[in-house]
């Protein structure tokens, strides 16, 4: 078992599959029911194996360039089992303009195993360019289309959208890498059993070619995941089942700001 891959189904939850789906095709955002200070937290399991935990949250508003932003971030850490052999300690920050409309900024600090790194990925929307720099050292920019978000972000303007049976979802994202054009489809409406008791969510299987590791490696690779119908489309669960075993991704809590209320919903500016 590789730990490691239990805990990247965090970065699936959290990044939309790290180059995949975040909006219907066509379709704009109208709404945003999150703000900062709320705080989501899962547990991760490996077969039957506890891994881990994974914290999405939404920060403070900030400014990028002197453009006003919204602010993401994405902690996940394995627990002092699997640190004894595959310590895990990862952070991701997104900022995106307050329309949610692009990314203007994306920042990773990684720290798996005996891996370390630091990325840092600007956007130039005068020029469409993205520039992936690891470590200090900067690569050579790559076109963006209009819209593309990082695989962070792209999860929380995907929670702006209204989903509905069979709907066709896609978006342009990128990672500084790469541009892609990400694929999910909305399957149905079940209950979905959680540790904070039974949901109805919308089930979602994405595209799975742009995916790389064991996802690319196995033809029979599945990938499910449960977005709440309260409005909120929170994921509430994700199950996988690839060559090498299976993972889920389950939520455990669910904190907002105190004065955000039970209807935390406004309009995109």
């Amino acid at each position: 078992m590789k730990p490691s891959l239990a805990v990247r189904a965090v970065a699936i939850l959290a990044m939309a599959l790290f180059l995949s789906p975040g909006g219907a095709a066509g379709q704009e955002p109208g709404r945003v029911c999150f703000s900062a200070g709320e705080r989501l937290v899962y547990d991760i399991k490996w077969t039957v194996i506890p891994a881990g935990r994974v914290t999405l949250e939404v920060l403070p508003d900030e400014e990028v360039n002197g453009q006003p932003a919204r602010r993401f971030a994405m902690t996940a850490r394995t627990n002092s089992f699997v640190d004894a052999f595959y310590k895990v300690r990862d952070r991701v920050d997104a900022w995106t303009d307050l329309g949610l409309t692009r990314t203007l900024l994306y920042r990773q600090d990684q720290h798996e195993g005996k891996t370390r790194r630091k990325v840092l990925v600007t956007l130039d929307w005068d020029r469409h360019e993205a520039t992936y720099t690891q470590d200090g050292k900067p690569n050579r920019p790559i076109q963006v289309p209009d819209g593309a978000f990082d695989p962070l972000s792209i999860f929380y303007y995907f929670r702006t959208l209204a989903l509905s049976e069979g709907a066709e979802l896609t978006r342009p994202v990128t990672d500084g890498k790469k541009a892609v054009l990400g694929r999910a489809k909305v399957r149905k409406k079940e209950k979905v059993k959680t540790e904070m008791g039974e949901m109805e969510a919308w089930l979602l299987e994405p595209e799975l070619k742009h995916v790389g590791g064991v996802f690319e490696k196995d033809e029979k690779a599945k990938l499910q995941i449960w977005f709440s119908t309260d409005g909120r489309a929170i994921p509430v669960k994700i199950k996988s089942k690839v060559a090498v075993g299976s993972f889920t991704v389950e939520l455990v809590s669910v904190e907002t700001h105190p004065q955000q209320g039970k209807s935390p919903c406004t309009s995109i500016p």
